[in-house]
């Protein structure tokens, strides 16, 4: 698929399971949200949740309609609830005209008592309500004057996999062996086929949510992790590792740039960056990121750009957990004890843990010590033009299905504070208004654009500035 269609008539994949607040739980707002999906529940017109998404629908309604009189709700049809990192409400109502000009502010406003004057509507509404951040989102609102015909959104919970038109099959059939074909997916039986089918189809949808409501330029779609599930990619690719803040030791603070940050940054024009690497089905991030940086390092320090070795980290690294992820500042440590590392060439990766073959005489790199960065992304541009690209770690849920563009999630997606994946800050810019990080990854060159990452600069986005740091080379 070129890029990611959206659906209609799609119900939305249930992405986790709502906060501990929302349970009556009492859990911390910053776990992660991983779990069940949510199925619709009907409600109640008493529901204290319902009331205020609601009143919440009926106020944006009326923000944007040009119509003199202030519409209210005059009759419940029928609500449902559903837990998707959140709560979203599908409610169908009837809407009619009240007596109350929009420009007044009346207690009380009454309804018309004549039929003619109300100009009842059947609406739809689906409101996004996230109680522990305190925000609501319209995600839907479809009116038509009652009499006609009902809409054709309904609270009837149905089975996809049963209710599914055959030209909607068909056509997830096509996308289906497409993937296939240009990733070289073979399945061990058609029971596996079946259930990858299960799960790419689940994903099409978290995909079509992402990109509706992707804040930058992003596209989101088919990508070589689509018949995965999160969890799946979560285990293989990510490194859950780097949100156990207990476990990070403690980095001096890099000094500050001496310059502001110019417009632009670049590192890849300026000869400090390798070709894009793969670390394979192998949680070895932090290796990847650590070499990045050390490779620029060098290159600034001695002129030219050496291909360092993640396989020496991951068998000889004893502080780092190899496959099953690590910390960029362990590794630092580790580069130091070991004296340095060999090439690419000498110590090639494997993408598993082996005995560990380190030869002292073969070191083509080494490092003094390491420091960390400020949080602020200003100074973080500043300190990467002046001294090179950083070693930096973010929250990667959006990444399993990111095509191209400037990607900027919600934070719903992207909790800063459960970051998860390690990759390589290479420089910064512009592209139509919208500001960015240029991220080297470490899926291959046919992952994003061209192995890259681009996400959204000035936010914070997905706990990009959290851990930046860089090795030092005198």
């Amino acid at each position: 698929m070129a890029g990611f269609r959206s659906c209609p008539l799609i119900p939305w994949l249930a992405l986790a399971a709502v906060l501990g607040s929302v349970l009556g739980l009492g859990e911390d707002l910053d776990r992660p949200l991983f779990g069940p999906p949510g199925s619709p529940v009907k409600l109640h017109e008493s529901d204290p949740g319902l009331k205020k998404a609601l009143a919440f629908a009926e106020e944006r309604y009326n923000r944007g309609s040009n119509a003199m009189h202030l519409r209210k709700v005059s009759r419940l049809l029928s609500a449902t609830k559903q837990l998707v990192k959140g709560i979203r409400y599908t409610i169908t109502v009837e809407l009619s005209n009240t007596q109350c000009k929009k420009s007044t502010m009346l207690r009380t406003c009454d309804f018309y008592p004549e039929s003619e004057k109300l100009k009842t509507e059947v609406c739809v509404f689906e409101v996004w309500d996230i109680p522990w951040q305190g925000t609501s989102t319209l995600l839907k609102q479809k009116c038509q004057p009652k009499g006609e015909p009902q809409l054709e959104e309904t609270n009837k919970v149905t089975d996809a996999s049963t209710s599914q038109p055959l030209e909607e099959s068909m056509e997830l059939l096509g996308q289906f062996k497409e993937f296939m074909v240009k990733y070289n997916k073979v399945y061990s039986s058609q029971e596996e086929a079946d259930q990858r089918l299960r799960i790419f189809h689940e994903n099409l949808k978290t995909a079509e949510k992402l990109q509706s409501l992707d804040q930058g330029s992003a596209e989101y779609g088919v990508t070589k992790f689509s018949d995965l599930t999160e969890e799946e990619f979560r285990s293989t690719y990510l490194n859950p590792l780097l949100s156990q803040w207990t476990l990070h030791r403690a980095m001096k603070p890099a000094s500050p740039a001496r310059d502001p940050a110019p417009t632009s940054w670049d590192w890849r024009d300026h000869g400090a960056v390798s070709p894009v690497k793969n670390q394979g089905m192998c949680g070895s991030c932090w290796a990847f990121s650590v070499t990045g940086n050390i490779e620029g390092q060098w290159f600034l320090k001695n002129g030219s750009l050496l291909s360092l070795s993640e396989q020496e980290l991951v068998d000889c690294d004893g502080l780092d957990q190899a496959c099953r992820g690590g910390l960029p500042s362990n590794a630092y440590e580790a580069i130091e004890k070991l004296g340095g590392l060999e090439s690419e060439a000498d110590y090639s990766y494997s993408g598993h843990k082996q005995r560990c073959d380190f030869t002292s005489g073969k070191v083509a790199a080494y490092i003094n010590s390491s420091v960390e960065l400020s949080k602020d992304e200003k100074e973080i541009a500043a300190w990467l033009a002046e001294n090179g690209p950083i070693s930096v770690a973010l929250n990667a849920f959006a990444m399993q299905f990111y095509r191209k563009g400037v990607s900027h999630p919600l934070k719903i997606f992207c909790n800063p504070w459960m970051i998860d994946h390690a990759v390589l800050m290479v420089g910064y810019g512009e592209r139509k208004g919208i500001p960015f990080w240029a991220i080297k990854n470490s899926w291959g060159e046919d992952y994003g654009e061209q192995g890259y990452y681009y996400l959204y600069r000035g936010s914070n986005a997905c706990g990009i500035n959290k851990m930046c740091s860089s090795a030092v080379v005198n």
